[in-house]
């Protein structure tokens, strides 16, 4: 088709921020810094490279992800521990904060309940911003490695992709069989995964991750959460996705348990207000 003749001026019209968060719940971070800094480990699990593992987290405790042994990304499924049906919602918490997430900054659960389940309260690659490329961390615009799309490109059947993972682990914690289980598997927080878009043509990329062993995603549990992560078989995703050739290692989850009494005025958010009757008078 020819270019109209006003094209410069329909490509000139600035954007608008369909989702403005000034008047989203503000998490008291200082709160939580303080209930965090007597605070008492409690577990630890360690998520074997290119395999994953469950972790239950109560409602007040922090937990925090690292890569202790090397570069390492992984994917973070959480729900409910209540109620699998309410789970992290990675399409709506990216249309309230953005494509990558990090301090201060929330998982938002599924509808109905749309309410925070975690806010991240440390992040030490908070420093890395947005790179020349486009590329950030920690982001919410990848959906995992999956081994129906590996099937779809090329024909294999590889069991180790972080959909696999996230379905054996959360089997593992509830004793629901692998297919039950898959159907709650959901899109992820790609935790220290280095990613964004090409701007020749809108697709989505991976970078070497820029997590050293010092560095750590913390995060506060504003529900029960059962949660489970995958260390990605992309290792850092410097250079392979879903495949047995990339150097990966082990994640480490540490929860840990506040004092009493140090989050006193804190409790467990809502279920959203809205009062679903969708146009429709009720009964």
């Amino acid at each position: 088709m020819p270019v109209p003749p006003d094209a410069a001026q329909r490509r000139a019209i600035p954007p608008v921020i369909c989702y403005p968060n000034e008047t989203l719940p503000k998490p008291d971070l200082a709160l939580y810094a303080r209930a965090r800094a007597t605070a008492t480990k409690t577990s630890v699990i360690l998520v074997p490279a290119r395999d994953a593992a469950p972790f239950h987290v109560p409602a007040g405790h922090f937990f925090r992800i690292s890569a202790p042994q090397g570069p390492q990304v992984g994917d973070l499924n959480l729900w409910n521990a209540n109620d699998l049906s309410e789970r992290f919602y990675s399409g709506k918490s990216r249309a309230l904060h953005g494509t990558h997430l990090t301090t201060g900054e929330r998982m938002w659960s599924s509808f109905p309940t749309l309410r925070p389940m975690a806010t991240i309260t440390e992040d030490t690659l908070g420093w890395y911003g947005i790179d020349e490329f486009g590329g950030s961390v920690h982001d919410v615009i990848g959906t995992r490695c999956d081994p129906y799309t590996g099937n779809l490109l090329s024909g294999t059947q590889y069991h180790h992709c972080c959909h696999s993972n996230l379905t054996r682990a959360l089997a593992d914690a509830t004793g629901l069989s692998l297919h039950a289980a898959e159907a709650h598997v959901h899109d992820v927080l790609n935790v220290f995964m280095c990613t964004g878009f090409t701007r020749d043509t809108g697709q989505y990329f991976m970078k070497a991750s820029p997590v050293r062993p010092d560095d750590y995603l913390e995060f506060f549990a504003e529900i029960d959460l059962l949660g489970a992560l995958s260390a990605c078989p992309g290792g850092d995703c410097s250079s392979e996705h879903s495949s047995d050739t990339a150097q990966c290692h082990p994640l480490l989850v540490e929860v840990f348990a506040p004092q009493e009494g140090a989050l006193d005025g804190w409790s467990s958010p809502p279920v959203n207000g809205y009062d679903r009757t969708h146009g429709r008078a009720p009964g």
